[in-house]
């Protein structure tokens, strides 16, 4: 269907054609996304009920969840209702929140996931003097300092990049406005607004990334001297499940903002931003709670509360006695 604008709005073309082997792909995509909120939903209340969770490294881990949750809801709804009613114009402003929440919310992302590996780096490396090096204190400011700097730089990018004249063809080859795709529709010169980018990019993503590998690093030599095969094989676990996540999400993100401009590809840039803006969020919930005994202790346990409660409805029983 050709759509023609003749307002200051942009076009997103989308993913999907309307094919069956699209609407298929369409499909799954929801199913995919719906199963993501779901999934970071009840890794959210498993933490917030069950006092076990209490901890920093959980409270780290429902952030984190909470960011898929809000990266979910920015892009999916309105590439789908795109797609289901072929409504697919944008407003600049918008555009402007889509760039601003979605670097917002990668951005803390990056600095979470490193708040994480030091959370595990003191734990395994320092476990007598975890409650002082990682207090609640020092959790609450990473969390803060986290969602501040992804705001900041969000704030920046999506001010800067709507600041441009835009050519009269306004369409967009993604399915959601994303910075670097939206800058090169600009006519005017963006070399430099491309390089401040850059930087900002090698800033978000290589800091925390070369602080995550320094405390994985540590980590392992410390594990390799554990006399406990048990003790090895725990850290082990929890570790791995932690890279697991940083290699899906540092990997995608790497490959979409730090390959040269010769390199990149419209087609290229929309799989891979599908993986790590509604596969990644996915699979972060199901790493943490397969590769976690508390996590699955808890589910277990608020599981059979809640068929306690449905056998025994006027016991006055829920899932909030979790908390005793």
């Amino acid at each position: 269907m050709n759509i023609w604008n003749t307002t200051t709005d942009f076009i997103l073309l989308g993913l999907f054609n309307h094919t069956e082997a699209h609407l298929f792909l369409f499909v799954m995509v929801l199913t995919i996304a719906f199963t993501s909120l779901l999934g970071n939903a009840l890794m959210i209340f498993l933490i917030h009920q069950d006092v076990r969770l209490h901890t920093p490294m959980y409270f780290l881990l429902s952030q984190l969840s909470l960011m898929d949750m809000m990266l979910v809801s920015t892009i999916v709804p309105k590439m789908a209702a795109d797609y289901l009613t072929g409504l697919k114009s944008i407003s600049p402003f918008g555009c402007g929140l889509q760039i601003f929440f979605f670097i917002t919310l990668e951005g803390g992302e990056c600095f979470l996931l490193a708040s994480m590996s030091y959370d595990r780096y003191v734990a395994v490396c320092h476990p007598l003097r975890y409650v002082v090096l990682m207090s609640w204190k020092l959790c609450l400011r990473m969390t803060v300092g986290s969602w501040f700097l992804g705001a900041a730089d969000g704030l920046m990018q999506a001010a800067a990049t709507l600041s441009f004249p835009f050519c009269h063809a306004r369409e967009i080859n993604h399915f959601f406005c994303e910075a670097p795709t939206l800058v090169r529709l600009a006519c005017a010169n963006t070399l430099a607004f491309e390089n401040v980018m850059y930087i900002c990019c090698v800033l978000m993503l290589l800091v925390p990334f070369s602080l995550i590998l320094i405390s994985y690093s540590l980590i392992f030599a410390a594990v390799l001297q554990m006399h406990s095969r048990e003790a090895r094989k725990k850290a082990f676990a929890t570790c791995s499940s932690h890279l697991s996540v940083v290699g899906l999400f540092y990997g995608a993100a790497i490959f979409i903002y730090m390959r040269p401009k010769s390199y990149r590809s419209a087609n290229h840039d929309k799989i891979v931003s599908v993986f790590y803006t509604i596969f990644t969020p996915l699979l972060n919930p199901i790493i943490y709670s397969m590769r976690n005994s508390d996590v699955k202790g808890a589910l277990r346990k608020c599981i059979g509360q809640c068929s306690l409660l449905s056998r025994e409805p006027y016991a006055g029983l829920d899932c909030r006695t979790l908390r005793s």
